[in-house]
C-alpha cells in the first residue's frame, strides 16, 4: 500500500482571521501584533508580504516597507476556536492526524484512497471542506514522507495544493535548495555553504559516515533528508510538552516589582490554559530578556505536577529573586512543562509535597467566571492597577 502524508497548513491564518471577522479589512495591508515600536509582527495578509514584510520582523522595519500598513491586536482565544474547526475537518478524512500548531497539521492518508479517491482528489476535499467549515483557505502539500510533504504545502501558497508523487522523489531532490529542509536553519545553511553545498544533490556526494563526522546525529539526518528518507510518521494525539505566557515592555525595566506584576499576570494565562486543556506540569522556568538581547532562563522542579495559578506565580517569583539583574529587561516570562502521565503517591505518613494534583478550588471558580462573562469578569486585586497603566 502506498504511504501517503499530507500537511496541511493555514493561510497567514492570524491575518485571514482577522480579515474574515472584519470585511474592512480585506485587500489591506494587514498585520497582526502590537503598536509600539518595540513590537514584532505576529503575522501579515499576503497584500502586505507583497512589500516584503514577513512575520519575526520588527514593526518599525514592517512600516518602513510598507506606511500604509494596518496593525490589528491579536486574538488567540478566536484563532485557538477556528483551529478546533479545521482539525475536526481533518478528522472527518483521517483517524490520525497530528496538530503541529494552531495553523498546521499532519494527516496520515495511507490507505485513504479507497475511499475518498487519488490524492489530488483527497486534497482538494480537504481545502474545499475547510473553506465550507471556516471560510478560510489553506495550502496542501502531499508525499510519501512527512518532511516532504511539509515542503510541499508551501510550493503554490496561498490556496495552492503540490503532490509529491514517489516517482518523482528523486528528481524533486536533486535541486532542492538545503535551506528548504525542515530544520535546516541559516546557520547551518552558512556552514554547508563554504563546504560547496547548496542543494541535496550535494549532500549526497558525500557518505553519510562523512557527514557524521561533521555534524554528528544531524549530519545523519541531512544525509537522510537528501536521499528522501524520513523515519518520522504521523503522531496521533501527541501531548503538548509546555505552556508558556511572555510579553516584551515598551521600555526596558530594572523593576522587580513591575516584572512580579507581569509574571503575576502571565502566570494566570498559563494556568488557565493548562486547567482548559487537562495539563498539568511538573517543572516551572522563568525566561528573562536583557535590553542587549541576551537572554538566561531558569527551572524548578516541582514534587508533583501543578496547574495551580498561585504556585506558578510563586515559583516564578523566587526564581527572579534568585536572579541577579544584570541590567534593564525588556522581557519576561513564564512556562509550565514536564506533563508527567501520573504523579507520585504521597503515603500517609508522608508530608504532602507543596505542590498539587489538586486544581485549586479559586481556580476553578474563575475560570468558570470568565467562561461565562468574559475574561476581564474577574481579576485579581494585585493587577487592578497593573491593567490600568
Amino acid at each position: 500500500m502506498q504511504p501517503w502524508i499530507l500537511h496541511i497548513d493555514m493561510d497567514a491564518f492570524f491575518a485571514s482571521v482577522e480579515q474574515l471577522d472584519n470585511p474592512d479589512l480585506r485587500g489591506l495591508p494587514v498585520v497582526v501584533g502590537g503598536t509600539s515600536d518595540r513590537s514584532v509582527v505576529a503575522a501579515a495578509s499576503y497584500e502586505v508580504r507583497k512589500f516584503g514584510v514577513r512575520s519575526a520582523m520588527s514593526m518599525v522595519k514592517a512600516r518602513q516597507l510598507c506606511p500604509d500598513i494596518v496593525i490589528v491586536p491579536g486574538r488567540m482565544a478566536r484563532y485557538k476556536e477556528i483551529s478546533r474547526r479545521v482539525m475536526g475537518v481533518l478528522g472527518e478524512f483521517s483517524p490520525v492526524v497530528e496538530q503541529a500548531s494552531v495553523d498546521e497539521a499532519y494527516l496520515d492518508g495511507t490507505g485513504l484512497t479507497r475511499l475518498f479517491g487519488p490524492v489530488e482528489t483527497i486534497g482538494r476535499s480537504i481545502k474545499d471542506r475547510v473553506r465550507e467549515v471556516t471560510g478560510l483557505t489553506c495550502s496542501v502539500g502531499a508525499a510519501p514522507v512527512r518532511f516532504l510533504a511539509k515542503i510541499a504545502s508551501d510550493m503554490d501558497k496561498p490556496d495552492g495544493m503540490y503532490i509529491i508523487h514517489p516517482e518523482d522523489v528523486d528528481a524533486f531532490l536533486l535541486t532542492l535548495p538545503v535551506g528548504k529542509i525542515p530544520g535546516v536553519g541559516k546557520k547551518l545553511v552558512e556552514s554547508l555553504r563554504r563546504l560547496g553545498v547548496r542543494t541535496c544533490a550535494d549532500v549526497r556526494r558525500k557518505s553519510r559516515e562523512y557527514w557524521v563526522g561533521r555534524l554528528g546525529k544531524y549530519g545523519g539526518a541531512l544525509h537522510d533528508r537528501a536521499r528522501g528518507i524520513d523515519p518520522n510518521g504521523v503522531e496521533i494525539g501527541g501531548p503538548a510538552k509546555s505552556c508558556s505566557a511572555e510579553n516584551t515592555f515598551s521600555e526596558d525595566t530594572p523593576d522587580r516589582k513591575v516584572l512580579a506584576k507581569w509574571l503575576l499576570s502571565q502566570s494566570e494565562r498559563v494556568g488557565a490554559d493548562l486547567r482548559s486543556h487537562g495539563y498539568k506540569g511538573r517543572t516551572v522556568t522563568l525566561k528573562v530578556k536583557y535590553a542587549d538581547f541576551t537572554q538566561v532562563t531558569r527551572s524548578r522542579t516541582l514534587d508533583a505536577r501543578t496547574d495551580n495559578t498561585a504556585l506558578i506565580f510563586e515559583t516564578a517569583c523566587e526564581l527572579l529573586d534568585e536572579l541577579e539583574l544584570r541590567r534593564a529587561v525588556r522581557l519576561i516570562g513564564v512556562g509550565v512543562s514536564n506533563f508527567e502521565a501520573r504523579a507520585r503517591q504521597v503515603t500517609l505518613f508522608e508530608e504532602a509535597p507543596r505542590s498539587s494534583e489538586a486544581t485549586s478550588e479559586l481556580d476553578r471558580a474563575v475560570d468558570l467566571v470568565r467562561e461565562r462573562f468574559g475574561s476581564e469578569a474577574v481579576t485579581r486585586v494585585d493587577l487592578l492597577h497593573f491593567k490600568k497603566k
